[in-house]
């Protein structure tokens, strides 16, 4: 189904019983800021899940799998039918962007990647609800359980082997800021740089200054040139999912780094890259 859903399909569509609406603001810097802002206004209907506690697996002492790991596919799929997340429901993630809005497209990635295709995103999240007008509530809400059957589909994630020993034919994203990628700065991880011969693609350019994701034919300009098999990466693997969900768009597949960039420099003697590439 389409990736996308616009303001005026969700509200024409709320209290649809076969919809499931959910919250998945975040922040990196203050993890509980999305948990607080869902409960003071939230689009009605929505459920919150959040991004460490309900979507991701512990990241280990030793940092190997990255700073979000992904979860066992069983885990994870019960932790979402308790949620209220079936096989029988559309599902539709919101986050806030435009400096928000990779959340929703990782909720997006993780049930395409339990094999469950009925879901989508709401294009310009909860900024586009509001300037639409449309209204807030708050306090929690929640979904009864439901089932949801686990069908992981392995090829649409890879680890650090498999990158380390990719062969020419396959096209590395780094998916971070500019400067993350050459290795000026680094805020969240302990060595900074890229993985040698991966080219940037900024996760943040693929948006509108609404938040909105751009037209299909402006994510062609972002991914032009690069041909072959596509693997894409960020910091821990779940900004990635933006430029995902944007190639899918143009009709490309391309497959997730889960660990990304954490997972690649907690490996002591893994090359490093820094500059333009």
């Amino acid at each position: 189904m389409d990736p996308l859903v616009g303001v005026d399909w969700l509200s024409a569509h709320l209290g649809d019983p076969g919809l499931r609406l959910v919250d998945c603001r975040f922040s990196l810097q203050d993890p509980t800021a999305g948990r607080r802002a869902y409960a003071a206004g939230h689009i009605p209907g929505a459920i919150f899940l959040d991004l460490e506690q309900d979507l991701c697996a512990p990241p280990r002492p030793d940092r190997r799998g990255g700073r979000h790991p992904l979860p066992p596919p069983e885990l994870l799929a019960a932790r979402l039918g308790q949620a209220g997340l079936g096989d029988e429901h559309l599902v539709v993630a919101y986050d806030e962007p435009p400096a928000g809005g990779f959340y929703a497209p990782h909720l997006w990635w993780l049930l395409r990647w339990l094999g469950h295709e009925r879901v989508a995103v709401l294009d310009g999240g909860i900024t586009a609800w509001r300037a639409a007008g449309l209204p807030l509530v708050a306090g929690l809400e929640a979904y009864p359980p439901a089932v949801l059957t686990p069908r992981p589909q392995a090829d649409m994630v890879v680890d650090a082997a498999y990158v380390a020993q990719r062969t020419p034919g396959i096209v590395l994203i780094d998916a971070r800021a500019p400067e993350r990628y050459r290795g000026e700065v680094e805020p969240l991880d302990p060595v900074a740089g890229h993985i040698p011969g991966a080219v940037n693609r900024y996760w943040l350019e693929g948006l509108e200054p609404s938040g909105r994701f751009k037209p299909a034919s402006a994510q062609a300009e972002r991914f032009a040139g690069l041909e072959g098999e596509l693997v894409v990466y960020c910091g821990s693997g779940v900004s990635a999912t933006a430029n995902l969900l944007a190639l899918h768009l143009l009709g490309r597949k391309a497959r997730l780094y889960r660990g990304s960039w954490s997972d690649w420099v907690a490996e002591p003697g893994r090359p490093v890259a820094r500059g333009e590439g």
